[in-house]
């Protein structure tokens, strides 16, 4: 009897128990997740990166970028006809001269034997002017002593007094001394000087070759200057001040290339600007001059050559003390993260006076002396916790 009761027992009684048990549990593990889940979690703090914000001075600067082009650029042309007998050796491209050289001779037979003829016309036209002096000068004697013997009671005429014939003899004269002059200078132009010191960019004529008057011998510029034309936005002119007719003062300009993979650098100045804005591009050009851009009183420099792209840093106005800061420091281009005494962040709303690639130029906003992050977190939030490196 005793062992079926516990058979039995154990038999129904064992489930309720597992069933309880299991109960029990579930419960306890709920209870547990809900005492978990109540419990606050503070979030780890962030670390970043912090600087301190100071005034320093500023002078603003504005980018551009162009290329090198002579200031002085000519197309030498023949004034004369003729063969050409004669070319310097610096006549190539790219060769140098000096102002005055012999750039090229056009064969002068032609001239000179003009010049003789032309100075034979003179002389001859000299004689005659002579002649008629002495004709006109017998023929007032003649008219004095006929008056003396009063076989003449009439004023003597021009024609009789010869002064016609003297005026003729004159202006044979003067037209023969203009011929002479035109010869001399035809002759002189069959020497085809330079006209400054420079360089031959392109050749057009060559020795043997005829040319004629207006004939294009080469292209050929001056090596003592050369310009870049630097193109400028509205608001790149708030930070620079032009020279103008009442104010020539030159801004200071650093040009800078890579050429053969080593940077160059070269000093120039802002002369003048164009005056008017390009229609379709809304920028407006200014121009720098190079002194000696290919380097011929100092030959240790790099030549800045005619064609070479540059980049431009115009040196512009003053803008007095201003917090300077990375550019990627700023939140929405004009909110800063401060770091409070706590470690807590902070947004501040700054006024941005100007940005560039680089920096962010501020005047007012923050405080000198607080901390800022000079890389705010992910998603920042104010009071937020974060850790200081630097």
């Amino acid at each position: 009897m005793m062992r079926r009761f516990l058979r039995n027992a154990f038999r129904y009684g064992l489930p309720v128990v597992i069933i309880a048990g299991g109960v029990f549990a579930a419960y306890a593990m709920t209870q547990s997740r809900t005492q978990a889940a109540q419990k606050p979690v503070r979030p780890p703090a962030v670390l970043v990166n912090v600087a301190v914000a100071k005034r320093e001075p500023v002078t603003f600067s504005v980018q551009s970028q162009g290329s090198v082009s002579p200031r002085t650029q000519t197309t030498l042309v023949s004034q004369v006809s003729g063969l050409i007998v004669h070319v310097s050796p610096d006549f190539v491209s790219g060769g140098f001269f000096s102002k005055g050289d012999v750039l090229v001779r056009i064969d002068p037979s032609n001239y000179e034997t003009a010049l003789k003829r032309a100075t034979a016309g003179v002389k001859k036209a000299e004689t005659k002017v002579a002649t008629e002096n002495a004709l006109a000068g017998y023929a007032v004697k003649d008219y004095q002593r006929l008056r003396d013997l009063n076989a003449a009671s009439k004023p003597a005429s021009d024609l009789t007094l010869r002064k016609p014939q003297l005026a003729e003899a004159l202006a044979e004269l003067e037209s023969a001394d203009a011929d002479y002059q035109r010869a001399v200078k035809d002759l002189d132009r069959t020497f085809i000087r330079a006209p400054y010191d420079g360089m031959v960019r392109e050749k057009r004529a060559d020795v043997g070759q005829f040319v004629n008057t207006g004939t294009q011998l080469a292209l050929t510029f001056a090596t003592d200057i050369a310009e870049v034309r630097l193109p400028l936005t509205q608001n790149d002119l708030k930070f620079i001040t032009l020279p103008t007719r009442s104010n020539k003062s030159a801004l200071p300009v650093t040009l800078r290339a890579v050429i053969g993979g080593v940077a160059q650098t070269w000093n120039a100045q802002v002369v003048r600007s164009e005056g008017v804005f390009d229609e379709s591009r809304r920028v407006m050009h200014v121009v720098a001059q190079i002194e000696d851009p290919y380097a011929t009183r100092t030959p240790d420099r790099e030549p800045a050559r005619v064609g070479t792209f540059v980049t431009a840093e115009i040196t512009g106005r003053q803008a007095g003390a201003l917090f300077v800061i990375p550019r990627y420091s700023l939140s929405r281009g004009d909110t800063i993260w401060v770091v409070d005494e706590n470690s807590l962040i902070q947004p501040h709303t700054v006024h941005v006076v100007r940005s560039d690639k680089e920096f962010a130029y501020i005047d007012s906003g923050i405080d000198e002396g607080v901390r800022y992050c000079v890389t705010p977190p992910p998603q920042p939030l104010p009071g937020m916790q974060v850790r200081m490196d630097g």
